[in-house]
Formats: C-alpha cells, sequence, structure tokens
C-alpha cells in the first residue's frame, strides 16, 4: 500500500523538509485590506508582518476550499492507495473538517484525516513522523497508530505580546482577554481539548518564557531524547538566542528555529514566541 502524506500551511514545514520526504501541502489564506494570500505561496511570514504594520484593518484567515482538497486528492489516486491529511486543531479551523469531508467525495483512494488538535511546527512533529514511516514502507492505520500514540508525548506553550489579536480573531475569549490586558500580563497559553486557553498567567515576558522552561525541563528530564522546536512572530533573533540557549542546558533535545506564519500570526501578534516537544 502507498501511503501518501498531506498537510496544511500551518505546519511551516520548510519547502525542502516537503521535497525530501515527499509532504503535500494545502494552504490556508489571509486577507489582508481585501487581497487574499495563500500562506507559504503567495506571501511569506516576513512580508506578512511588514504589509500588516500597515494595514488599516485586522486580517482575515480562510480555510482551504474543499474543492483544493478533492483535487489533490483525485490527483494522488493516480499514485497511491490512501492518503494521511494532517491538519491544525479542528478547534481553531474548519480545514480539518474540510479534509473529512473532501475524503468522502473522492474515489480509488482511502483518505485518512488527522487532528492534530494544535498547529504550527509541533503539527509539523506529526507530519514529519508520518512522511517518515510513508516512506519506510508502513500503511496508514499502522502510522495513525503512531501518531496516536505521539499525542501523549507532545506538548506546547505559547506567549503573545498582544492578547488582542487572539481576542479579535475569535480565538480566545473577550473575558480572558480583557483580564490580560487589564493586568498586563503575559499569559503563558496551551491547547486543551482543540482549543487555546491560558495555562498561566504571568506578569512579564521573560518570566514567561522562563515558566516555558521550566515546562520543557520536567520533560527532559524523564526522557533520554526530544524534539524541540523555538517558534516566533518575526522576532528571529531573540528566537535564536533563546534556541542557543536552550540548547546548551539540554543536550538530549534536539532543537530547530521555526515561525507564526502569516495566518496563525494574524491570531498571535508580532513578538509571539513558543515552544514544543515531543519525546524522540
Amino acid at each position: 500500500m502507498r501511503t501518501a502524506i498531506v498537510t496544511d500551511s500551518t505546519a511551516y514545514i520548510t519547502a525542502e523538509e516537503r521535497e525530501r520526504f515527499n509532504i503535500h501541502m494545502i494552504p490556508l489564506s489571509v486577507n489582508i485590506s481585501g487581497q487574499l494570500f495563500a500562506e507559504e505561496v503567495d506571501i511569506t511570514a516576513w512580508e506578512f508582518y511588514d504589509k500588516v504594520r500597515g494595514a488599516k484593518e485586522f486580517p482575515k484567515t480562510t480555510q482551504p476550499p474543499i474543492g483544493e482538497f478533492v483535487a489533490l486528492f483525485d490527483e494522488l489516486a493516480k499514485d497511491y492507495d490512501e492518503v494521511i491529511s494532517i491538519h491544525l486543531s479542528s478547534g481553531i479551523s474548519g480545514t480539518y473538517q474540510g479534509a473529512v469531508q473532501a475524503g468522502e467525495m473522492v474515489e480509488g483512494i482511502d483518505v485518512y484525516a488527522f487532528d492534530s488538535e494544535i498547529s504550527c511546527a509541533v503539527q509539523g512533529f506529526y507530519v514529519l513522523r508520518a512522511a517518515e514511516m510513508a516512506k519506510e514502507g508502513y500503511s496508514a492505520k499502522e502510522i495513525l497508530a503512531a501518531l496516536a500514540d505521539m499525542q501523549q508525548y507532545i506538548r506546547a506553550y505559547f506567549i503573545v505580546d498582544d492578547l488582542a489579536h487572539l481576542q479579535r480573531g475569535g480565538r480566545l475569549s473577550s473575558a480572558a482577554a480583557l483580564i490580560g490586558g487589564l493586568l498586563q500580563v503575559k499569559p503563558v497559553l496551551h491547547f486543551v481539548d482543540k482549543v487555546i486557553v491560558p495555562f498561566e498567567k504571568i506578569r512579564t515576558r521573560k518570566k514567561a518564557l522562563k515558566r516555558a522552561e521550566e515546562l520543557l525541563a520536567e520533560d527532559a528530564k524523564n526522557y533520554n531524547a526530544m524534539d524541540a522546536v523555538v517558534i516566533h512572530g518575526n522576532c528571529p533573533a531573540e528566537a535564536q538566542e533563546w534556541l542557543e540557549q536552550l540548547a546548551a542546558t539540554y543536550p538530549n533535545v534536539n532543537f530547530k528555529l521555526s515561525y507564526f506564519g502569516p495566518v496563525i500570526g494574524t491570531h498571535l501578534g508580532e513578538r509571539s514566541m513558543g515552544l514544543g516537544w515531543t519525546k524522540k
């Protein structure tokens, strides 16, 4: 059985990784001042942050049309027997559901949609694991079992500079945003039951980043080897400095650097930071 791996652009898998592991990508889009851009195709993360700074309206994000999924799955049916389509949390986007519906519409290929219940490069951990296994000849059911096992080891925490982005985009309750704004806190956020919620409310950015590191340290003590990622919203120098400090402190953890692209950046805002990891 030949198994294809599909994901969406919010996994922020690099073009080199997509080519090396034969990963197929469906982009979400961002609407900036009436102009629609498919992320990772029409606009880079850095172009996005530049454009948004001068925009009069808050950008809007759009999930892929079902027709794009259908067209891709039909094309894959020529060379594959089955496909695993891995997407950002269904609690913040309808993309996963779009993949489910498209899978029911195509013939000649079995489609298995997988809800990562998270996003960004941490979603990418699932994608890369699935792609490696598919390359080694594992079936979709075997890969899905491995992904389900991974879920108990996946962790991600992020810190936003301004809660207003999440609140305006409907990804955080008004009450939570208001409390954060009044106290000028830099909350550590995470996903619970597929949605974004505060983990802890912390007064300063420095302390919030330190708290995320403490959570990483707890797992680093328990596992021989881990993969981790530092994710940033257009603050690469700060993120690189943090990554280097973490890498020096936790030699059993393999760190990489990633970013919040246009779609997720719309909701988190510039200068957001994230830290995610999983057991190898």
